[in-house]
């Protein structure tokens, strides 16, 4: 797809495909601030500081090489306590300058400009005195006396930008901590009065926001890397979920699906090889308490990947990269890839297939179906490499993971490539609900109360919406909901039901 074509989706998902979406739209909703604009190698900025503090707070996400504007190196040893009150955004950080290493510590402020330390009037604040780093996306230097004395400066723009695979789209922003109000939000106070009838078209019309906002991001990606590319990327990052969607999504650039396809051949086997090569998982070392057939199924990968990785192991991810302790088998790295290599090993690709259970009778039913990895292989009949053989097969993606698959990443795209035909008659009102959550039910007493009716959001688009709003209005509230845009968006969304 070329750019025009992918402007031209965009265009079409905004207006046709999430028609609802409009009803949650408003000037008082989360939009990206004025003037910003995409940066070099296409870095999209971020719509609010929220996303760049956790970046801070994040060491996976945070470039180890940063530099202050004065040029000097600057390395994090604590990036600082999450503030959920007023005041600076991080308490009590500690980092290292200097060729000689001094040490500084204090408190750490994030702003997307170096002037909205001005513009946020935090120079006559005393709340703000022990601030010793001002972080912030743009380049820029205020003035010495600008800033309590001793502190650095530092922006963090050309650090990310150097990182091909990074962007603040994949950054997981409810991941990170957030103030919960002690009382009634003045949003659900609001609420209260609403009828059942207008929570859930609420729900349905934030649902369509999101899918919307992911389908007009896939468009562009599509346009600029092609949608076999876009699938296998957005499709890698679900797969890593919950703890490792950054590594899945740097390992699909790493490792592009044209050359995984090409080296393959059509085998999952050395597809397996080659991601778990690439992701720095793979190793010649037998470990004793491992099943012989764990032994015999390493080997395989090995001879493999030894072949294959002096032409590609400079562009692997080192396995600090991945969170591998505490995780259920299910969920473990190892296993993911496994189940990614038979999905993208496949003789149909990724596209194409999309393109076929779009015009299916139930496409629904056909995508779960595609998205279904049930090899007879060692992980199709092993938890882990240490428990012996299960009687029964072993779904390599679990059908939990395929509805996030579809709802997060095949609804969204099939609008950005025009694909129209699972939209029609309702079809995104039988999107099947992704697993609840803690996230979720937290969202939902915030909004509703603890005596409201899970069956308020039992449809995989209304999960959407309720993640949808949490973003956009939640997750930047410090204040204990004061100045929150909201209430507002919700007497408009009232008057123009």
């Amino acid at each position: 797809m070329n750019t025009r074509n992918g402007s031209r989706a965009a265009e079409r998902v905004r207006e046709e495909f999430f028609p609802r979406s409009l009803r949650y739209r408003a000037p008082v909703g989360a939009t990206a601030p004025a003037g910003v604009r995409e940066t070099a190698r296409d870095l999209v900025p971020p719509e609010t500081e929220r996303a760049l503090q956790c970046v801070w707070y994040d060491g996976a996400l945070r470039p180890a090489r940063l530099r202050t504007v004065e040029g000097e190196p600057l390395t994090v040893e604590h990036p600082g306590e999450w503030n959920l009150g007023p005041g600076p955004d991080f308490l009590g950080a500690a980092v290292r300058l200097g060729a000689g290493e001094r040490r500084l510590e204090g408190d750490v402020e994030i702003h997307l400009r170096p002037s909205d330390w001005t513009a946020h009037g935090h120079a006559a604040d005393p709340r703000y005195a022990r601030v010793r780093i001002h972080v912030t996306f743009f380049e820029g230097r205020l003035p010495t006396d600008a800033l309590p004395p001793g502190a650095a400066q530092v922006a963090l723009r050309e650090a990310l930008a150097a990182d091909p695979s990074f962007s603040f789209e994949h950054v997981d922003l409810a991941a990170y901590p957030y103030a919960a109000p002690a009382a009634p939000a003045p949003c659900a106070l609001l609420l209260a009065e609403w009828t059942p009838d207008d929570r859930e078209a609420l729900l349905n019309a934030a649902g369509e926001e999101r899918l919307r906002r992911k389908a007009e991001r896939m468009a562009a990606a599509a346009a600029e890397r092609g949608a076999d590319q876009t699938l296998y990327e957005e499709w890698m990052a679900a797969l890593g979920y919950p703890d490792n969607k950054l590594p899945f999504r740097r390992l699909a650039a790493a490792l592009p699906l044209a050359a995984l396809r090409e080296i393959a051949r059509g085998d999952a086997v050395r597809a397996e090889a080659l991601l778990a090569g690439m992701a720095g998982l793979l190793t010649p070392r037998i470990e004793s308490d491992w099943t012989a057939a764990a032994r015999e199924h390493t080997r395989a990968l090995w001879d493999v990947w030894w072949k294959e990785r002096a032409a590609l192991e400079t562009r692997a991810l080192e396995r600090s990269a991945w969170k591998l302790s505490g995780m259920r088998p299910a969920n473990h790295p190892l296993r993911r890839l496994a189940g990614a290599a038979w999905l993208f090993t496949r003789a149909e690709p990724p596209a194409a297939a999309l393109r076929r259970c779009a015009l299916a009778e139930d496409p629904v039913k056909e995508l779960l179906e595609w998205l279904d990895v049930r090899p007879d292989t060692f992980w199709g009949r092993h938890a882990s490499r240490s428990a012996p053989p299960s009687s029964a097969a072993i779904a390599l993606i679990g059908r939990s993971r395929a509805i996030a698959m579809l709802v997060n990443v095949c609804a969204p795209m099939l609008a950005a490539l025009d694909l129209g035909a699972p939209f029609a008659h309702g079809g995104l009102d039988r999107l099947p609900p992704e697993a609840s959550n803690e996230r979720l039910r937290a969202i939902a007493h915030t909004l509703f109360g603890p005596g409201h009716p899970p069956s308020l959001y039992r449809t995989g688009l209304r999960r959407q919406g309720l993640l949808q709003i949490f973003q956009d209005f939640c997750l930047h509230n410090r204040s204990a909901c004061a100045g929150c845009g909201f209430p507002e968006l919700l007497r408009q969304f009232r008057r123009r039901g």
